[in-house]
């Protein structure tokens, strides 16, 4: 899921979809207007699930997408290979993910885990 904003609405840290990936924004730059133009502005964004950087350039007046973070709370179920079993506190809907690099060795059965959902996908933010 996902809303609407113009381009001079972003600001630092928020979230746009660039190529269908969700991304955080890292920097925006705006530029003067030119004689027969408007302002535009730069944004400079890493995607949340791939972390590949991105960048795209529109008028400040230009409408983008922004996806909806829904950030939530898990219990570690168990832990199989590269995978980990969590139950949603929420709702206790049972789900797994794919153990990042970064989060390796540092996942335990029984603790609580901070994930997101962006556009039907989930992650794994912090311990």
């Amino acid at each position: 899921m996902w809303s609407q904003a113009e381009v001079r609405e972003l600001k630092e840290g928020r979230f746009v979809v660039i190529d269908e990936e969700p991304c955080k924004i890292l920097s925006i730059t705006t530029s003067k207007p030119g004689k027969h133009g408007e302002a535009k502005a730069r944004i400079d964004a890493v995607g949340l699930f791939d972390e590949k950087k991105r960048s795209i350039v529109h008028p400040v007046t230009h409408k983008v997408q922004v996806p909806m973070i829904d950030k939530r709370k898990a219990q570690i179920l168990a832990l199989a290979g590269d995978e980990v079993q969590l139950m949603d506190l929420e709702n206790f809907e049972n789900f797994s993910l794919a153990i990042t690099d970064e989060f390796k060795g540092q996942l335990h059965p029984g603790e609580e885990v901070l994930y997101m959902i962006a556009m039907g996908r989930r992650k794994i933010m912090k311990i």
